[in-house]
C-alpha cells in the first residue's frame, strides 16, 4: 500500500472536521437537536409542524457548502469510478441501511460517539466493517 502524497491534505480535512464539530455542537446545544442527516431528512419529509425551516436550512446548507468552497478557493475536481446504476443502487442501500441501523454515519459517529453512546459505537463499528468488507469485494472478488 502506497500514500498519495499529493491527495493527502491533513490541513483541510482537519479544517471539515472542525466545522463539522462545531456545527453538531451547535446544534445539539442552542436546539437540541442531533445532527444527523438521514433523522433531519426524515424529519422534513413527515412534515412535524415547527420543525421544517430549521432541517431545511440545515439540508440547503449541506448542499450549497461545495458550491460556496469553489467560489472561495480553487474548485475541486471529483472522479467517481462507477456509473448512475451503481450510485443508485449504493444510495438505497445507504437509505435502508440507516432505517435498520436507526441513524447514520453523522448521527451515530459524530454525535452519538462524542455522547458515549454504546449504541452509536456499535453501529459505527458496523458501518466501519461493512464499508471495509465492501471496498474488499468490490477490488479483490468482483
Amino acid at each position: 500500500m502506497t500514500l498519495d502524497w499529493p491527495a493527502f491534505t491533513p490541513g483541510s480535512a482537519l479544517a471539515g472536521g472542525l466545522v463539522i464539530g462545531v456545527a453538531a455542537s451547535l446544534l445539539v446545544l442552542l436546539g437540541g437537536r442531533i445532527a444527523g442527516i438521514s433523522g433531519i431528512l426524515g424529519g422534513l419529509l413527515r412534515r412535524v409542524p415547527g420543525e421544517r425551516g430549521w432541517r431545511l436550512a440545515f439540508l440547503l446548507g449541506l448542499l450549497a457548502s461545495p458550491w460556496l468552497y469553489a467560489a472561495l478557493a480553487a474548485p475541486l475536481h471529483a472522479q467517481i469510478d462507477a456509473g448512475w446504476g451503481l450510485l443508485l443502487v449504493a444510495g438505497l442501500l445507504v437509505g435502508v441501511g440507516t432505517r435498520y441501523g436507526a441513524g447514520c454515519t453523522s448521527g451515530h459517529g459524530v454525535c452519538g460517539l462524542s455522547r458515549l453512546s454504546l449504541r452509536s459505537a456499535v453501529a459505527t463499528a458496523v458501518f466501519m466493517a461493512a464499508g471495509f468488507a465492501t471496498v474488499f469485494a468490490v477490488r479483490h472478488v468482483f
